[in-house]
């Protein structure tokens, strides 16, 4: 019995995309107060948008790592982006990984 209820776990769990799993995350955090994958800007830009902006920058990661923890203001326009001191730094590399991805 033990055996199906984990072998069904492990399906639902399989089952989720890495892209639902970020997408997921990035509610969890508020991320989505903010930001959307695609379509209309709301209050900062969407994921799409910062992907298009980055690609093939080999600091990508790093940079968005460091304005995602310390926050920023001006690259998208005058709207402060707060830190986000308090998400764990593994969830933030998650986070910044799926956002490059999105198109």
């Amino acid at each position: 019995m033990k055996t199906t209820i984990l072998s069904a776990a492990a399906l639902m769990l399989a089952a989720v995309t890495p892209a639902q799993a970020s997408e997921d995350l990035a509610k969890k955090h508020f991320c989505t107060t903010c930001h959307v994958a695609k379509g209309a800007k709301t209050i900062g830009p969407t994921y799409a948008d910062v992907a298009k902006k980055y690609a093939g920058q080999k600091d990508a990661e790093a940079k968005l790592f460091d304005k995602v923890k310390k926050g920023g203001q001006g690259v998208w326009g005058q709207v402060p982006m707060p830190p986000n001191a308090a998400v764990p730094d593994a969830d933030i590399k998650t986070l910044v990984k799926w956002v490059l991805s999105v198109k």
